[in-house]
């Protein structure tokens, strides 16, 4: 099974506590082009009722929520989840002086434990590309929405940091597998619209320009990478990329994520086999 879906990797490695993702947000936070940060964005692109009740799948520490506290209706009711108890932990942390608004669980999109027609939304941010069987997870998805709900999935497309996979290339031409990424921003409208007949894309325009060798070995090595970039290997990356930005002034790196907006209609919630 690939890393990106191997769930016992993702588990007690990748995704045990929220220090990989922070090495990643960190790259993002300091070198994005985008003023207008990620996570508002995201937001923005949620189009729901006063008295909408919400379901976020993988919320991981929940920057979507703690990044958007001053924007949140009184009235909505959310459910955070995750499968990993670390990043639950994490998550309530984070948003601790607001842990009023907020339910948790720990819940496998595969198996959503609530009753059908549950929610006004459901929300998966980068998320889906790790579940082994999407289909039924979908499946779990359009059954729990109530008809009308939206579910909104983002992922990235095939030339995001597509620099950055150069770069590791032409360092070391072992394959990166962690970068197989099987739904992305080109084939995941037709992947929705087994579920969903009313599926619409939102691409949000962004790049880095790094100028400092550090967060982005920090970046790599928040990756499967870090398992073979370690002693001498570790230093001569460092090197490379540093000798990488001494030529060009900085790192170009193209990013290119987006959101999936899509509505459940009367068409559409039915058993996948």
């Amino acid at each position: 099974m690939p890393k990106m879906s191997d769930q016992d990797y993702l588990l007690s490695d990748q995704y045990r506590d929220a220090s990989n993702l922070d090495a990643r947000m960190q790259l993002h936070a300091r070198f994005s082009v985008n003023v207008y940060g990620w996570h508002r964005w995201v937001f923005d692109q949620f189009d729901l009722p006063p008295q909408s009740r919400i379901l976020e799948l993988g919320c991981g520490p929940a920057w979507l929520w703690r990044d958007n506290l001053d924007r949140i209706p009184e009235s909505w009711d959310i459910t955070l989840s995750d499968f990993s108890p670390g990043m639950l932990q994490q998550a309530q942390s984070n948003l601790r002086d607001s842990q009023e608004r907020f339910d948790y669980a720990e819940i496998d999109a595969q198996s959503i434990p609530y009753e059908d027609g549950s929610f006004d939304a459901v929300i998966a941010n980068h998320m889906l590309y790790h579940v082994p069987d999407r289909a039924k997870a979908l499946t779990e998805i359009c059954r729990v929405l109530r008809l009308g709900g939206h579910f909104y999935a983002s992922t990235v497309g095939r030339n995001h940091l597509r620099e950055l996979h150069t770069l590791l290339k032409r360092f070391d031409p072992v394959p990166h597998p962690w970068f197989d990424n099987p739904f992305v921003l080109e084939n995941g409208a037709a992947q929705l619209s087994e579920w969903f007949s009313q599926v619409t894309l939102h691409r949000y325009e962004d790049a880095l320009i790094i100028t400092e060798a550090g967060p982005l070995v920090a970046y790599i090595l928040s990756s499967a990478d870090k398992e073979i970039l370690v002693g001498e290997k570790l230093a001569a990356l460092r090197r490379y990329v540093e000798e990488e930005i001494a030529l060009h002034e900085h790192i170009h790196i193209t990013k290119d994520p987006g959101i999936f907006e899509a509505i459940r209609d009367d068409g559409d919630h039915r058993e996948q086999n």
